[in-house]
């Protein structure tokens, strides 16, 4: 394990390089946004996505008071990071989208690594297929696995159909019903 914090890289993400070229101003393997789960447990939260995803810890640095000030993972091409919320600050679960090979074995192994359902796997119009769970510290997983490149004229289209509608409607009802179960 690294106990290294990254360095920041240059402001403004996206400058024009001396080159012409497009450069990004992250510093290598990491994107120009990364999220940052706060956690109540977050030695727990890192097994979980190794157990579900197959996640690589990058670097794990302990507080003063011997809680987890700084984590990386890799999920894939991205970097995760995450730290040991404080005494007294409110949860703050994230919301983080996934794209798998194949999203019904992804949340399979979710589920199997502590995950509940939120959304089972469906189809949906605009070539995806999309499902939701939530780990055991309660943040929500998009787990997406993109089936179709859809034709333009074709996305314009499919909507209207009525299955498109109701595939659209029970995983935004889903979501929905996910979010009201945990309001305190």
């Amino acid at each position: 394990m690294n106990s290294h914090a990254p360095a920041p890289g240059p402001a403004g993400a996206g400058q024009q390089a001396s080159t012409g070229h497009r450069d990004s101003a992250a510093p290598p393997g990491y994107g120009t946004v990364t999220p940052w789960i706060i956690s109540r447990d977050t030695a727990r939260l890192i097994d979980f996505t190794k157990d579900a995803f197959g996640a690589r810890e990058l670097a794990r640095v302990p507080g003063p008071d011997g809680s987890i000030g700084h984590a990386e993972v890799r999920i894939g091409d991205s970097v995760v990071m995450m730290f040991d919320a404080r005494d007294g600050w409110p949860d703050t679960p994230a919301f983080l989208r996934l794209y798998v090979t194949d999203a019904d074995a992804a949340c399979q192994r979710a589920l199997a690594a502590g995950a509940t359902p939120v959304t089972t796997v469906t189809g949906l119009f605009f070539g995806d297929r999309v499902g939701r769970i939530r780990d055991p510290l309660g943040n929500i997983w998009w787990i997406q696995a993109h089936v179709e490149d859809v034709d333009p004229a074709d996305m314009a289209q499919r909507p209207h159909d009525p299955a498109a509608g109701e595939a659209l409607r029970y995983v935004e009802t889903s979501l929905d019903e996910a979010m009201r179960e945990t309001k305190t």
